[in-house]
């Protein structure tokens, strides 16, 4: 007989171990799947810094005491709020101590498919196992959802690569490579591959790349805050929308939320990048990939600006092009079980407690970005999540109206 446990947080990242650090000490039988920080370890290059602030960058417990300002104190390290950016090596460092002192029981396993079993889910893991859960959470982050442009998707990837492939870039010391994209991603792969040793070249499709502004000052007055408060994921009154009240995101309609998690909070470099790529890299704006044409052990692009078309010869692309979630492409869940999971533009739609169309079936992070907006995508985003899923499981929030089966 397969053993049950109440519920199942599949995913073991931020969004993942904040919700089982609130869970901790419920009552409820839970269980955490999946390698701790494993996107971070993985799918990131060395070098790299988060965009977010660090005061932004937390994981959630209950408490609020399991903050990168706490563990930087227990490591005796300075922690500067706002303004200097954290380092990735030290975030996963951090991610790391937040696991081992709020969640110590992670199964270190992933599940490989999510069945339905009556009004429970059966979960086969990688290691044979399986069980059964009266609940469960996916909390898978981005790692399904990279999304390269289709003139490149059936390249190999001698030729062709996504950023989210790449921990060492300075594999291409002595290539020339070309970047596309004209977001952060993509300009910090270009940078941190410059400055590995390879000849690199960016190419934007946008007119302009967008730089975020250099950080707001200690002292300012009351009407310049008025003006343009400070927020957790930049600044200004929409964007302290977006960073503070997903809540209220979650009340207008679903189209326009759609194209809200589309639209804002877009493609732009952060401020502490832009010396490493302006007038040190070309940047080749306003230009759109209209064919491929591969080689051997290299590939040709045609782009095409407002004079005409633009061919360039390089060893090899990485496409920085983000990810777009879709539920189509977490091949763990069973057929039958995805087919009555009403979606929003291709990603599970959810309701007030993430809670999609099959009742017991959650979602949390950047797959909910439709539902709940950009921050979503942040992980200053956790702490709400976390805590409304955790008042859900727990019976501490009245259940909503269920999710129509067609979301759109």
């Amino acid at each position: 007989m397969n053993r049950m446990i109440d519920v199942a947080i599949v995913g073991a990242g931020p969004y993942g171990l904040s919700l089982a650090a609130h869970l901790r000490g419920s009552g409820l039988a839970v269980r955490v799947f999946g390698r701790p920080m494993a996107l971070w370890r993985t799918a990131m290059p060395a070098g790299m810094q988060l965009k977010s602030q660090p005061y932004a960058s937390n994981l959630s417990d209950p408490a609020g005491a399991a903050t990168l300002a706490a563990y930087c104190a227990h490591r005796g390290e300075p922690y500067v709020p706002y303004g200097r950016p954290v380092r990735l090596a030290d975030f996963v460092a951090y991610g790391g101590w937040f696991q081992h002192t709020q969640v110590p029981d992670v199964a270190e396993t992933l599940v490989r498919r999510i069945g339905p079993v009556g009004n429970r889910f059966e979960l086969a893991l990688d290691d044979r196992e399986t069980l059964l859960a009266r609940r469960v959470v996916v909390a898978v982050g981005v790692e399904h959802f990279d999304r390269i442009p289709p003139l490149l998707a059936d390249l190999p990837d001698t030729l062709v690569t996504h950023s989210s492939a790449h921990t060492d870039l300075s594999r291409f010391a002595g290539t020339d490579l070309t970047v596309l994209g004209g977001g952060q991603a993509a300009l910090e792969t270009a940078a941190l591959a410059a400055e590995a040793g390879a000849t690199v070249r960016v190419v934007v499709r946008a007119p302009r790349v967008v730089w975020n502004g250099d950080p707001l000052r200690a002292r300012r007055s009351l009407r310049v805050r008025l003006r343009e408060p400070e927020a957790p994921l930049g600044s200004g009154w929409t964007t302290l929308l977006y960073s503070t009240r997903p809540d209220l995101l979650h009340r207008l309609p679903a189209r326009r939320r759609a194209r809200i998690a589309r639209t804002a909070l877009g493609p732009a470099g952060a401020y502490w990048l832009r010396p490493r790529v302006e007038g040190r890299l070309p940047v080749l704006t306003d230009h759109e990939l209209v064919g491929v044409e591969p080689g051997a052990d290299s590939v040709r692009l045609t782009l095409r600006d407002g004079s005409g078309p633009v061919r360039i010869t390089t060893d090899h692309v990485i496409a920085a092009t983000g990810f777009r979630p879709e539920l189509s492409r977490l091949a763990f869940l069973d057929e039958r079980l995805a087919a009555d999971i009403a979606t929003l533009d291709g990603a599970p739609a959810v309701d007030h407690a993430f809670q999609s169309s099959v009742p017991g079936l959650y979602f949390t992070g950047p797959v909910v970005a439709n539902s709940f907006g950009p921050v979503m995508r942040f992980v200053h985003g956790c702490d709400f999540a976390a805590r409304r899923i955790a008042r859900h499981l727990t019976g501490t929030v009245p259940a909503g109206r269920p999710l129509a089966r067609a979301a759109g």
